[in-house]
């Protein structure tokens, strides 16, 4: 493909600062919204047994449309597998990908609701740059914080195991406890405080250890939140730009940045 319209081509698909490529994003969320919309309604039975076949066609023209614009995508960057197993480029791939599964295996086009995460495009086009910091201080803070909540989580498995084995011996079978893997999803739900009610301790010890779960279970949901609190206490926010490297397609660099952060490609490059 010829540079300067490749170069052209990335400017309308990827880049949300010029008149074209907001055009163009605005145009493909629009898309997006009403194929997702379409799904939907596919899986009203009474709507799908009188406008089925309009549904269909309807499915079939945003699939042939997304396929085309995958592909474009693909075309337009300097590295396309850089930008094929990225985050968004897969959501690319899965925007359109379940309808041609769907010929294989039936029910398969449902997951094409996954298309609505396209939308978090809206960011980059609407220039929310406030949004997209809130959301960069909250991936750090994710990251940073990753290794003290797999302990926390590490730790609650223990507890709901030990305590569901502990409940197991105690209530027994003949109080609905049949096994060690159904006292522990008794003991999960009663420390996450959901409390189904499909089984429940009826001796008085059972009823004790239960309430004991329940406490400790109000104690869990302030740990990890406190964690990710701390984390984006201690960060500081970037500010970033909207602009998108020619080569990986990623966006989100530093406002003063000269090259990409993800493939090292020039971003003054054009």
């Amino acid at each position: 493909m010829n540079k300067k319209i490749k170069n052209r081509l990335h400017e309308i698909i990827f880049e949300a600062n010029t008149p074209a490529g907001k055009f163009f994003d605005i145009a493909i969320i629009i898309a997006i919204l009403i194929s997702v919309g379409a799904v939907m309604l596919n899986s009203v039975k009474t709507i799908n047994a009188q406008y089925g076949n309009s549904l269909f066609i309807i499915e079939w023209f945003f699939t042939i449309l997304f396929t085309i614009e995958y592909i474009l995508r693909l075309s337009a960057v300097g590295r396309p597998m850089k930008y094929a197993t990225s985050f968004f480029g897969l959501i690319d791939l899965l925007a359109f990908l379940p309808t041609y599964l769907s010929a294989i295996i039936p029910g398969s086009e449902l997951f094409l609701v996954v298309r609505i995460l396209r939308v978090l495009r809206i960011f980059r086009v609407l220039k929310l740059l406030p949004y997209l910091i809130e959301a960069q201080m909250l991936s750090k803070a994710l990251k940073a914080s990753r290794r003290k909540i797999m302990v926390f989580l590490f730790t609650v498995l223990l507890c709901v195991i030990i305590m569901g084995s502990l409940i197991y011996v105690i209530e027994g079978e003949q109080n609905g406890f049949t096994s060690i893997p159904r006292s522990i999803y008794w003991s999960i739900v009663t420390l996450t405080t959901v409390g189904y009610g499909d089984i429940s301790p009826q001796t008085p010890i059972g009823q004790m250890l239960a309430s004991i779960i329940m406490i400790i279970g109000y104690g869990l949901i302030a740990v990890p939140t406190g964690i990710v609190s701390v984390e984006i206490a201690r960060s500081t926010p970037n500010k970033i730009t909207t602009i998108a490297c020619s080569q990986c397609s990623a966006d989100g660099h530093d406002s003063d940045a000269e090259f990409c952060k993800h493939c090292g490609a020039n971003l003054l490059d054009s």
